[in-house]
């Protein structure tokens, strides 16, 4: 005995509706254009040869065609894709959840972006209005778009006129033979020309100044140098102070003699000084040490002094009759 056979008088059970009603649903199913394939009396096809041979590895085929598929009477196409909805309500219910997703995706995308994304393709069909979006039903997106293109536009066109504008303005200077001038660098030479005058002036101001002026602001420019790294305070103990006030000279200093620590052989420039007497003068100046001891002022400075001594005299005595009274 087979496999086939023992597998089919045990476990399989025959269709008995196929006896007697085969021709009918033939010729019925041929109608149909549907292909039916013979079967055996026991449900198992026995087409294959090796399955008739009584292999016991053989693998065993059911056939295609069964009672239960030969009495279903629905189509066997296929639907693909989503299925069209049943009713008009359940399309309009659908419609509207599709477009409150697309709102809510727009909606995320925006608050992305602080400025809004300009959509440079345009409906030609559309009709665009004064402001710069089109008539008709809009999301806010599409006319937020339309604003910030309309706006590019005119700022565009806005740079352009001003840029047109400021050309035509600018005043074209000619010379007497009628060639152009060029009046960025005819103010570039003058500001090199005042320069220059700014420069010479100065340069004549230190001219005029003395050799003693000229080193005294260069020893102001070093001690402004040094000033950076002093202390903030100074006191009484402050030896660089205290040297600095003894240097001075004052004329009629009761005390002048004596200092004994100053030397008297070269002046500040480092030339000899005069050792010879010379009368006084308001800025205290020492002749050079050339000088042949003659006067030959006009003898204001003489002048000068009698007149301060003789003011500071006259105060002198009004406050010691005041004091007599």
């Amino acid at each position: 005995m087979s496999l086939s056979d023992y597998l089919a008088k045990n476990y399989l059970t025959a269709d008995k509706s196929t006896e007697k009603k085969g021709k009918k649903r033939k010729r019925k199913e041929v109608s149909t254009g549907l292909t039916i394939a013979e079967d055996d009396l026991t449900g198992w096809t026995t087409s294959d040869a090796h399955l008739r041979s009584g292999d016991d590895d053989a693998t065993a085929v059911v056939s295609g065609q069964s009672a239960e598929f030969r009495k279903a009477k629905q189509n066997n196409w296929t639907t693909l894709g989503v299925p069209a909805p049943s009713n008009s309500d359940q399309a309009a219910a659908d419609a509207i959840l599709a477009s409150a997703a697309r709102e809510t995706q727009a909606a995320q995308a925006a608050s992305a972006d602080d400025a809004p994304q300009v959509v440079e393709t345009e409906d030609s069909s559309a009709v665009q209005m004064a402001d710069g979006t089109h008539a008709g039903l809009q999301t806010k997106e599409q006319v937020a778009s339309a604003l910030a293109r309309r706006a590019a536009v005119e700022r565009a066109q806005l740079q352009k006129q001003t840029g047109a504008a400021s050309a035509a303005q600018e005043t074209i200077y000619r010379d007497a033979s009628g060639r152009i001038i060029n009046v960025a660098l005819k103010r570039a030479e003058a500001r090199r020309a005042a320069e220059e005058t700014a420069r010479k002036e100065k340069q004549a101001v230190e001219e005029r100044q003395g050799d003693v002026q000229r080193t005294a602001a260069t020893e102001r420019k070093r001690e402004l140098a040094e000033a950076k790294y002093m202390p903030v305070a100074r006191g009484v103990d402050d030896t660089e102070m205290n040297e600095e006030l003894k240097a001075q000279e004052r004329w009629a200093d009761p005390a002048a003699g004596f200092l004994t620590g100053k030397k008297k052989g070269k002046s500040a420039t480092g030339k000899p000084l005069y050792k010879g007497g010379f009368a006084p003068n308001r800025y205290g100046i020492r002749p050079g040490y050339r000088w042949d001891g003659v006067d030959r002022g006009n003898g204001f400075e003489k002048r000068y002094f009698a007149a301060r001594n003789q003011r500071e005299n006259v105060k002198g005595l009004e406050y010691a009759w005041q004091m007599d009274e």
